[in-house]
């Protein structure tokens, strides 16, 4: 059957009854259904999507992350855009984005992207600022656990959620609350670090479809972040994965000798944004690409 042309297929909010339809859009295209992270980010966040005029559920579909006040988010990240094979290279994805780019109005957008999503972004305005390396494997303990004699590791607790929250603000940029309070449900562990009673850390692991994801990775130094990984490690039973700013080079060739070499690097895009807010030298991991 041919093809509506592309002004004529609306772009509609997603909410959670589209679960099933954005995990089968992700087998197509052969990513993993992470039905899970499609849940977190359509909970604390919103999603748009294009039906397929074929009736064979989504086209299209990605996640927007607004992150700030609500009435005016300082930015929003953009993830998990994806076009249905059978619809690729026809111009779907410039019309998702183009319509994303219209609805977020003044607000500044991020995303990672990969190589093949780079030619269209850059042509949608974006710019590069950063990269982001993405590591896995089997992780092997150190004999010992690094960072400082004085630092101490422990599992979130309720009470710890302000300092939580206060910390990441701090280290972000910006109020990520709708976020960061779904840790504690989203998370298999939930870690934070402290050092003479001030929180210093705090880092999550999470399930994926073939992995155990470590993220968000927030920590004082490269010491307290290999501390966190080395806590989150024990007990996982697949290959962990994370997603650590190339930056953090001591951390990154650390990993490679636990096992956890580089597999593949990200654009840490922006638009209208001239770098991402907040203190990179203690943003160490995201809690997913999808949404920073």
């Amino acid at each position: 059957m041919s093809t509506p042309a592309l002004s004529a297929l609306p772009v509609r909010p997603l909410t959670l009854r589209d679960l099933p339809a954005c995990t089968s859009l992700a087998y197509d295209r052969g990513w993993s259904p992470e039905e899970h992270k499609w849940r977190l980010l359509l909970a604390a966040g919103h999603g748009v999507g294009i039906d397929a005029p074929d009736g064979r559920g989504l086209l299209g579909a990605c996640t927007l992350t607004d992150f700030g006040p609500q009435e005016a988010p300082a930015f929003t990240a953009v993830g998990m855009v994806l076009i249905a094979d059978r619809y690729a290279g026809r111009g779907f994805g410039r019309r998702l984005m183009e319509h994303v780019i219209e609805y977020s109005g003044s607000v500044p957008l991020t995303l990672y992207a990969t190589s093949s999503g780079l030619p269209l972004y850059r042509k949608l305005g974006f710019t590069s600022v950063g990269q982001a390396a993405t590591v896995t494997g089997r992780f092997s303990a150190p004999t010992a656990l690094p960072g400082s004699p004085a630092l101490s590791l422990s599992r979130a607790r309720a009470g710890d959620l302000p300092r939580i929250l206060q910390l990441d603000a701090e280290v972000f940029g910006t109020d990520r609350t709708p976020l960061i309070a779904r840790l504690p449900a989203f998370a298999d562990r939930f870690l934070v670090a402290e050092e003479d009673g001030e929180l210093t850390g705090f880092a999550a692991r999470w399930p994926s479809t073939d992995t155990e994801v470590i993220g968000p990775l927030v920590a004082r130094d490269s010491g307290t972040a290999q501390a966190l990984i080395t806590a989150l490690a024990d007990g996982a039973h697949r290959p962990l994965r994370t997603d650590i700013d190339v930056r953090h080079a001591s951390l990154l060739g650390w990993l490679r000798e636990r096992g956890m070499p580089v597999v593949s690097t990200n654009e840490v895009m922006t638009r209208t944004l001239p770098a991402l807010p907040g203190d990179w030298t203690r943003r160490f991991a995201p809690l997913t690409v999808a949404a920073a």
